[in-house]
């Protein structure tokens, strides 16, 4: 009897044994298979420790300079077409044929949910002013990341890259990518911190893209590329921050030194120059030859690479002997490889968008 209790309690022992190895296995296995981030949202998200597919939801340019498109399986409507000012699209004509999971543009991320279901990819990218990651996630069963959209230098792109590169596995990229941003940031900065400010240049940019194309009132306060050279940009005396109208009366009383536009919507400035020819005669700049290009670079969020080209060549109009040895060219060749895989420069030549002087009313 004893040897029969000794047996059995030897067979329990055995079985306890594999079903807690089992256990600890299945533990083990869930652990290494998933792993928790958090996204631009504060989010806590399970994603899978393998990323082999994703759908990008108004993220593609950020994959893109993270090297990162090949896994990109389902985008919006916006990254299918390649349009000169999304650049990222011009590196990427294999966008075009990509599943279509969602709309993008001024109107905002709109998923389609039933179209993200059926392409299954194992993580979803989307812009962080989409307020209902967690409900999407919820409908398609898919972990969806929230990341923030950058500018240029206003402090989101350093983490935003550094949440793919976790996500994706690709932390020495986003290391990359965060220390060249650093090292144009410092050296922009460092040309011009030091020049004082009633020595600067009074600096208007007008023609800007935001919610569609705009003439020579369409202006930006705090804008981007002359704030990472400190430029003197008569349009921060409104207070503002951001894109808008203004009165054109009111520029032609500050009537600044140098005046930047955007070649892409010089039509627009030419019309308002047939409509009222005196008005533009009557800015010094105008009158000296200084009118010069900024290029557009908001198009489905901020193209960095463009913005970026543009403070440097926005650098050497306004501070030539600071910016002499800059050849705007190779520098923004520089810029768009580095970003992007690709020297683009010519293609923007070609059309008559590269850097240099403007003439209103040609």
């Amino acid at each position: 009897m004893k040897k029969v209790l000794a047996v059995l309690l030897s067979l329990m022992m055995v079985v306890t044994f594999a079903a807690c190895s089992n256990t600890q296995a299945k533990s083990s296995e869930s652990a290494t298979t998933t792993k928790v981030i958090t996204d631009s949202l504060g989010r806590q998200v399970e994603v899978p420790t393998q990323i082999d597919s994703v759908g990008s939801l108004g993220v593609m340019r950020l994959l893109t300079y993270m090297d990162a498109e090949s896994l990109v399986t389902g985008a919006t409507d916006m990254d299918n077409v390649q349009e000169l000012t999304r650049p990222y699209t011009l590196v990427n004509p294999n966008f075009a044929a990509l599943k279509q999971i969602g709309q993008g543009g001024a109107g905002g991320i709109v998923p389609f949910d039933e179209e993200i279901t059926k392409l299954a990819p194992d993580v979803i990218f989307v812009v962080s002013d989409y307020a209902q990651a967690d409900e999407l996630s919820a409908k398609t069963g898919i972990p969806v990341v929230a990341i923030a959209n950058p500018g240029l230098f206003d402090g989101k792109m350093s983490a935003s890259m550094d949440i793919i590169g976790e996500v994706l596995g690709k932390q020495d990229r986003a290391k990359e990518v965060n220390a060249f941003m650093d090292a144009a940031q410092k050296d922009l900065n460092d040309r011009t911190k030091d020049i004082a400010q009633a020595s600067k240049p009074t600096v208007y940019n007008g023609a800007l893209n935001f919610k569609g194309k705009h003439g020579f009132d369409g202006t930006s306060a705090k804008y981007g590329p002359f704030v990472a050279i400190n430029a003197n940009n008569v349009v921060d005396q409104t207070g503002q921050s951001g894109a808008f109208i203004i009165d054109l009366e009111q520029v032609l009383a500050w009537n600044p030194d140098i005046i930047f536009l955007n070649p892409e919507n010089m039509d627009l400035v030419n019309e308002q120059n047939v409509q009222n020819p005196d008005y533009f005669t009557a800015f010094k700049a105008v009158n000296s030859g200084k009118v010069y290009s900024q290029l557009a670079y908001n198009n489905n969020y901020t193209n960095i690479e463009i913005a970026l080209a543009d403070a440097y060549y926005a650098g050497t109009i306004i501070y030539p002997e600071k910016f002499k040895d800059i050849n705007i060219e190779k520098k923004t060749n520089e810029i768009f490889k580095f970003l992007l895989g690709e020297e683009l420069y010519s293609k923007y030549v070609a059309v008559g968008q590269g850097f240099g002087p403007l003439t209103i009313g040609k």
